[in-house]
């Protein structure tokens, strides 16, 4: 079955992975026909164990090379669902690099963005379907500039997670396709 692997902070802020040492990590694990997609810690690759138990298989070679990081693994099916799932299809077409998926480990906890309402007056918009929570940052010009990070953390949303814009998830689909 192919998957795609989403690592969580891979080269940002010093934590620094190759392409080429995951490519080659993820076929030391014995998955085939591997490649890698930006150099943002996505990996796509055929491979027939469960999604959990590719996640903790990666999890342990990654930390074997040094790198402690969080994974997240979809296959086509999920990945189909999630672009289906987007309420923000406007905002998609208009901005898609600024409209992010935030894959989670498990669902989404459905209280979290009301807290995150009591703590954070911001102008994004957030909307959470199983274990993604898209959010469309309205175009912002800096999301990096965004409080939305901050609120979060007080509002505790989960850590295990990695975000992916648009046009990422986009592509990720397309190759997947068998």
């Amino acid at each position: 079955m192919r998957r795609a692997a989403l690592l969580r902070g891979v080269n940002l802020g010093g934590r620094k992975l190759l392409m080429t040492d995951l490519k080659a990590l993820t076929e030391a694990l014995g998955f085939t026909r591997v490649e890698t997609l930006l150099a943002s810690g996505n990996v796509l690759f055929d491979a027939e164990p469960p999604g959990s138990e590719i996640e903790t298989m990666l999890e342990a070679a990654l930390e074997q090379h040094g790198l402690t990081t969080d994974v997240m693994v979809r296959d086509l099916t999920e990945i189909r669902a999630v672009i289906a799932a987007n309420p923000f299809v406007d905002a998609a077409l208009d901005h898609p690099s600024h409209v992010l998926v935030t894959f989670h480990r498990d669902p989404f906890p459905p209280d979290r963005i009301a807290r995150l309402a009591e703590v954070h007056a911001g102008p994004e918009r957030l909307h959470a379907v199983g274990r993604e929570l898209y959010t469309d940052f309205l175009g912002q010009q800096q999301m990096r500039d965004s409080k939305l990070l901050q609120g979060m953390s007080k509002a505790k949303f989960p850590r295990i997670a990695t975000a992916r814009n648009w046009n990422t998830v986009a592509k990720l689909a397309t190759l997947l396709e068998p």
